[in-house]
């Protein structure tokens, strides 16, 4: 912020009837487990009373609000002998953009540390967070009512509506995000002028207005149009890695995605992004009769659905990590950080749920994905229809957070297949004969396999090999074995 929309500022806060839960006023305590404590506070305040950010203010008089200025230079202040700055960025968890200012203000110098509100969690000071009661800071823990009302509030929040760049002027706005290409997309027609711009920007809530024509950036827009987001520091790591392996493992590292695209926000990169993964997939040899030419070794509506299903569905909150897709020899893995919200058993014909609502009805509305569930039923008939073994989708745990992974496989026939994959692929197509509207029968998983009506025995072995792991079930136990039918089991 400029001195004079820093002076704006402290003029609003100071009309205030009181110092608030989420703004402090210092004369001259510096002391930097001070400092790292009430900056905890503030950010969980600010979150709790629904404001987007704390301010601790030094130079103004406690009690009569008096400008008295401050001699303290937290630039130049030290915690032993590391910068102060760099000391509270690594000592509160987890990373939070707080911004240092300086500037005069009636002639007397000033200091205003502006902290973004807490987003997922509570900011902690080495393990500990804080808490605003009245003008008192206190222990988070020690206030088990503020504590669930604060997380209660991280549920209510998305994360798109949180703010990845605050402050910034109109101009800036346009560069940070790639405005011309935003609005193809949603079939806006492109405004003469730049305050057009940023109106149709804020009505889609990519941007917010703020006092004195500035403009907050939100999550939403980074996201989704950054020209470069590593502009957005805690975005930065969102960006999809692609990388492709010599063989099946991560021993030998051939290539990985960095073009220009690579850096920018989804819907600039993800046409690109798809078209590498293709690029770099082994071509399938025909198998059965299904196939009489040479074809990609996976279907492109698989790709591209998994792709954009790890970008809309993971878990933003997980600091440090994004989406990834790895290539194989022999098969493929799209990884996202966080745990997803439905079973991985129930992808299919579960009622779909997004942790990131506004983020998918976006990319829905670019056609960048598919309907809410409807993405994974695509992908599970694409592969059945190449004959490839069953996709597997999995939960891996981590000690501080979970990820979610989809793999798919390279051809394999259904004699080279072991037990769990035999019994994955019965039960997905269980799951798509019964969204369809249709029932597995013996038939139909032969058909699944290409393998011919002489092989119906073969395919009783197998559907058997479901039934005893409980993962789909008799229709009607009265039928003869020729016309019997079969659900997943949760139908």
């Amino acid at each position: 912020m400029t001195p004079e929309q820093l002076s704006a500022l402290l003029t609003e806060l100071l009309a205030l009837p009181h110092e608030t839960e989420w703004l402090e006023w210092k004369r001259g305590n510096t002391n930097p487990e001070m400092i790292a404590e009430r900056l905890s506070a503030l950010a969980n305040s600010a979150a709790l009373h629904e404001h987007d950010f704390g301010y601790m203010i030094w130079g103004i008089e406690n009690d009569t609000r008096k400008i008295v200025g401050t001699d303290f230079r937290p630039r130049q202040a030290k915690k032993g002998n590391e910068e102060l700055e760099n000391w509270l960025t690594h000592s509160l968890q987890p990373h939070i953009g707080f911004r240092i200012n300086e500037w005069t203000h009636q002639g007397q110098p000033m200091v205003l540390f502006e902290i973004p509100r807490a987003s997922h969690a509570p900011l902690r000071f080495q393990g500990e967070a804080y808490i605003r009661i009245g003008s008192v800071t206190k222990k988070l823990r020690e206030h088990p009512d503020k504590e669930a009302a604060l997380w209660a509030t991280f549920a209510r929040k998305p994360f798109e509506t949180g703010i990845a760049l605050a402050d910034i002027a109109g101009p800036d706005v346009l560069t940070l995000l790639d405005f011309a290409q935003c609005l193809r997309m949603l079939n806006i027609p492109l405004p003469t002028d730049q305050v057009g711009i940023l109106d149709k920007l804020a009505d889609e809530r990519l941007i917010v207005r703020q006092p004195g024509g500035r403009y907050n950036i939100t999550n939403l827009g980074a996201i989704l149009f950054a020209s470069d987001l590593e502009k957005f520091e805690r975005l930065g790591r969102k960006t999809l890695r692609i990388i492709k392996y010599k063989g099946n493992d991560k021993a030998n590292r051939e290539r990985e995605w960095q073009d220009a695209p690579s850096r920018t926000g989804y819907a600039n990169s993800f046409a690109a992004a798809v078209a590498f993964i293709q690029s770099q997939l082994p071509h399938n040899e025909p198998i059965g009769q299904a196939f009489r030419t040479e074809i990609k070794m996976y279907p492109d509506v698989a790709i591209r659905e998994l792709a954009a299903n790890c970008l809309i569905h993971q878990d933003f909150t997980v600091a440090g990590t994004g989406p990834m897709v790895e290539i194989y020899a022999g098969r493929m893995e799209i990884t996202n950080p966080g745990k997803p919200l439905v079973d991985t058993g129930r992808f299919i014909g579960a009622t779909p749920q997004s942790r990131n609502e506004g983020l998918a009805k976006m990319m829905r509305r670019m056609n960048l994905c598919e309907e809410l569930g409807s993405g994974i039923v695509k992908t599970v008939k694409a592969i059945e229809m190449y004959q490839l073994p069953a996709p597997n989708f999995e939960v891996i745990a981590m000690p501080q957070a979970g990820f979610t992974r989809a793999t798919l496989f390279a051809p394999k026939k259904l004699a080279a297949m072991d037990s769990q994959e035999r019994i994955r692929a019965c039960y997905q197509h269980a799951c798509l004969c019964h969204v369809s509207e249709r029932r597995m029968t013996n038939a139909t998983l032969r058909e699944r396999f290409g393998v011919e009506a002489k092989g119906a025995s073969q395919i009783s072995r197998l559907i058997r090999e479901a039934l005893d792991a409980g993962v789909v079930k008799l229709l009607d136990p009265s039928v003869g074995s020729k016309g019997r039918c079969y659900l997943p089991f949760w139908a």
